[in-house]
């Protein structure tokens, strides 16, 4: 046995995906349109087809979308998609950060010692000048 679309709850769920109320949807549709009108029309299980197009061109959809859409299909087809990926948390570093940052304290260490041996060496040259000038 076939199943039967629900025309007017296709564009009750396409109305509602877009974002879209009832009242909006009426002002597109036009001037003899209201919000009453378009809930009746979401109502009606098999809409003629030149009122199903007007309301597809207004939601910007295929027209195939309201009248084919299953949404007890489309959930089954969506359920079958498995998520394959694999996320591995026992990542392990191939060296030991703490090692890094010991290193990277002894350079410190080191260029500190050259800047204060290089300021020491213009302390000196600077006093012996000062000592000759006298």
């Amino acid at each position: 046995m076939e199943k039967k679309i629900h025309h007017g709850q296709n564009i009750a769920r396409f109305r509602q995906m877009l974002g879209m109320k009832q009242d909006f949807l009426a002002s597109i549709l036009g001037d003899d349109w209201t919000q009453i009108k378009v809930s009746r029309l979401e109502s009606k299980e098999e809409i003629e087809d030149g009122l199903l197009d007007d309301v597809a061109k207004a939601l910007k959809l295929p027209v195939e979308a309201l009248k084919n859409f299953d949404s007890e299909a489309a959930i089954s087809y969506i359920n079958t998609f498995h998520d394959t990926s694999k996320v591995d948390f026992n990542y392990h570093c191939s060296f030991n950060p703490l090692d890094k940052f010991v290193e990277a304290v002894e350079k410190n260490e080191k260029l500190y010692e050259a800047l204060l041996k290089s300021e020491r060496e213009r302390i000196a040259l600077l006093e012996r000048m000062l000592n000759e000038r006298k």
